[in-house]
């Protein structure tokens, strides 16, 4: 049985760890994981995707419409704009901050009210939460990445100390430990 994460986001928000740290984690756990490239313009702020899949064999890094099991947001928008790729019974895990995307900040539209209750009403089962600030109470805003990690880890079968282990293995040595307290601050 194949599962499926979508980690999407906006240009350097740290997408890539959160799916290198996903997918490590997998691969140590015995499944066979492939991990798609990103896609996007994520030097320029711009939609950024990454397909995590895993199981016991996996053929191709790509989720189509209707098959994400996970679909793990840095930004509101950034779910709804990939809510049709979620299985009838996934959840969306999503920080609840907002980032204007370029036709809002030129003011052409407006960002989108009450994105989270629109995704509910459409039948998907939503986590939200304000990972921002949790990130900056762990030590960093960048360190939002591992607070969604967290919150996504409380949906696996698998230790903490597995998920702890993987970020002493993919993060920096001088950052292990404000990316420990944020991941735990996500996962609580």
């Amino acid at each position: 049985m194949t599962k499926n994460v979508m980690i999407v986001g906006v240009g350097g928000q740290g997408s890539l760890l959160a799916s290198k740290l996903l997918g490590h984690l997998l691969l140590k756990e015995g499944y066979d994981v492939k991990v798609s490239e990103v896609h996007g313009m994520s030097q320029r702020g711009g939609s950024v995707v990454t397909y995590v899949r895993f199981g016991e064999k996996v053929y191709s890094p790509i989720i189509d419409k209707g098959e994400a099991d996970f679909i793990v947001s840095f930004e509101k928008l950034e779910a709804a704009r990939y809510l049709e790729y979620l299985k009838p019974d996934g959840r969306i895990v999503v920080n609840t901050q907002e980032i204007d995307p370029m036709p809002v900040i030129t003011g052409a539209m407006e960002y989108p009210a009450d994105l989270v209750e629109k995704m509910e009403k459409a039948g998907a089962a939503v986590d939200a939460m304000d990972c921002l600030s949790l990130a900056e109470e762990a030590g960093s805003a960048k360190a939002v990445n591992l607070v969604l990690m967290g919150r996504l880890s409380k949906y696996f079968d698998m230790p903490e100390e597995k998920w702890l282990q993987a970020i002493e293995e993919c993060v920096p040595a001088k950052f292990v430990e404000m990316n420990k307290k944020a991941f735990a601050l996500g996962r609580a």
